[in-house]
């Protein structure tokens, strides 16, 4: 459960009208809302917006938020992907009042469909769903009401207790509103309520053959428990005259208001769940929770923290316009939320073997190393130097010019934690590549810098016999441009192949000894985490959180090496 010290959302149009409607008595001066996903795939970072807005905001008024599954599509649910979302709730650091099915709701939103035909506001349609589209007109054109729209109360009566009692094939008919074929919107245009499906439903099986469509469901379930404050994205704005008008036809217990913001659109991202499911079932990536994947379940994996993503909601604001969110601010949350807990610790992903000549082969010397640079709390560590360690071979070149501040043949950097070290000669194999540099160390410069003499910088290292080997997955945004989703293109021909990267080497001793939760700074390579998933005890996985850079600069450079 979030904290009660946990900030407040920035003044924003929905806490004003909530501030009004406290002030008027409106709802009782009550407000509670509702976080409704369809369980048909994986919660996403849009979802955490809308989650985070929810929750955060009601409990800002002192109300309260329901968890309701809009669970009307039997063909794509599944009771997998609610326990998913329950998991991300909690996670996020949000808990509910009451939890519901749309499904809870289907002999009550049947009878409230039996009284709209009573009514005369409701028929059912023998047209085809083509015909339906054919007969609901353009944005400039009226449509054109349906042969079946003046079917008598009693007609409409029976085939819909027939449509109920399975007597037809899917598609024979469906149950419409009875509003204005010409009106201006084209939710208004006779929307259908109930289809067909002999399909079997996760929740109530074989109990029900007909299903009612969200536009008719949700209002009705925001009404049936009382909602005061029906948040949505606006994607939906275009169908609040609907909702409206469907309660306005019925004696419902609740008078919820819908109200819409902007949905979230990050950079080098999509979204829809279709899109998603496709990459799982087409194998750009290994499934729903693929730390490169935006769903809360790959943000976990990967090591997002859930402070660091309502940080990251509550930065972006609540607005009605679209807002393209770039993903550096993202990654500035994550770091900020990090920098200042999380222990320092070396690894080295790309190892050369260096050996220090004048150090004593058969000697072990224990370090004393600080775990974060600015915080003594968080204590030290024993590291233990040896004569061979290893470095990155990144950090070591036969010659280099003055902005390069790491090993260079015949110069000097020094050994985190440890000793000044010069470069003295290498070892290389038959095809010239490095297999070794020796060097030679000064015993004078533990902790104090020598005099008269430059020292190019500071690598990170690890004992090439106290060390515990491990896999490293670096990762680049999914996509190569920021938006794929509006390219002309197909947004899977924009898959970077360079989204993730595997490195083997080695990681501090100590890191084995902390809980796999544990978030780390690997010196000058950026923040990692044990996979929860992948990996074994032999060899953990460390997925990279975050880099100490911008992940999209990161790309463009490696993009840059490639040309």
């Amino acid at each position: 459960m979030v904290e009660p010290t946990e900030p407040r959302y920035p003044s924003n149009f929905i806490s004003n009208i909530m501030t009004a409607d406290e002030a008027s008595g409106k709802h009782g001066g009550r407000v509670k809302t509702r976080f409704p996903p369809e369980p048909n795939g994986y919660l996403h970072i849009g979802h955490a917006k809308a989650i985070c807005l929810n929750f955060g905001l009601a409990a800002e008024f002192g109300g309260s938020t329901n968890l309701r599954f809009d669970d009307t599509n039997p063909e794509k649910e599944d009771e997998h992907f609610m326990t998913a979302m329950r998991r991300d709730i909690n996670w996020l650091g949000f808990e509910w009042v009451e939890e519901h099915n749309a499904s809870d709701y289907f002999e009550a939103l049947y009878d409230y469909a039996v009284k709209l035909i009573e009514g005369g506001k409701a028929y059912v349609c023998s047209l085809s769903a083509d015909e339906i589209r054919s007969y609901r007109g353009t944005l400039t054109e009226p449509g054109t009401d349906s042969p079946y729209r003046d079917r008598s109360v009693e007609e409409n009566l029976d085939l819909f207790r027939r449509m109920r009692a399975g007597e037809f094939e899917d598609g024979a008919h469906v149950l419409r509103l009875k509003i204005d074929m010409a009106s201006g919107n084209m939710n208004l245009r006779d929307p259908s309520i109930y289809r067909i499906r002999h399909v079997a439903h996760h929740q109530t099986g074989d109990a029900w053959c007909v299903y009612p469509l969200y536009d008719y469901t949700h209002c009705i379930s925001d009404a049936l428990e009382q909602i005061t404050h029906s948040l949505c994205d606006t994607g939906f704005e275009d169908h609040r005259p609907l909702y409206d008008w469907v309660l306005a036809q019925l004696d419902v217990p609740g008078n919820p208001q819908q109200i819409e913001f902007s949905r979230l659109n990050l950079q080098y991202t999509v979204t829809s769940k279709r899109k998603l499911k496709q990459l799982i079932d087409e194998g750009f990536v290994s499934g729903w929770d693929d730390p490169r994947m935006p769903t809360i379940a790959g943000m976990r994996r990967r090591g997002y923290s859930p402070n660091a993503l309502r940080d990251f909601c509550r930065r972006i604001g609540i607005t009605k316009s679209d807002n393209n969110v770039e993903l550096a601010l993202l990654e500035s949350c994550i770091r900020e939320d990090l920098e200042p807990r999380a222990p320092r610790a070396m690894a080295v992903l790309d190892p050369l073997k260096l050996t220090i000549t004048n150090f004593d082969p058969d000697a072990t010397e224990q370090l004393e190393v600080a775990n974060h640079p600015k915080d003594p709390a968080l204590g030290k560590r024993s590291v233990p130097l040896t004569q061979s360690v290893y470095i990155d071979r990144s950090d070591f070149r036969l010659e280099a010019n003055r902005k390069y501040k790491r090993l260079v043949l015949g110069q000097e950097v020094r050994l985190r934690g440890a000793y000044v070290i010069k470069a003295m000669d290498v070892r290389k194999n038959a095809s010239g590549e490095i297999e070794e540099v020796f060097c030679e160390y000064d015993p004078k410069t533990l902790g104090v810098n020598p005099e008269g003499r430059k020292v190019r910088g500071v690598i990170q290292w690890v004992s090439a016999t106290f060390n515990a080997p491990a896999t490293f997955k670096r990762f680049e945004p999914l996509f190569t441009v920021p938006f794929p989703d509006s390219e002309d293109s197909d947004y899977r021909d924009l898959i970077n192949p360079n989204s993730e990267q595997k490195f083997v080497g080695f990681v501090e001793q100590s890191v084995s000894d902390r809980p796999d939760d544990q978030r780390y700074q690997f010196e000058r390579e950026g923040y990692f985490i044990q996979d929860e998933v992948d990996g074994s005890a032999g060899m953990p996985v460390f997925n990279e959180i975050v880099g100490l850079k911008d992940s999209a600069d990161k790309m463009r450079a490696s993009q840059e090496s490639l040309n």
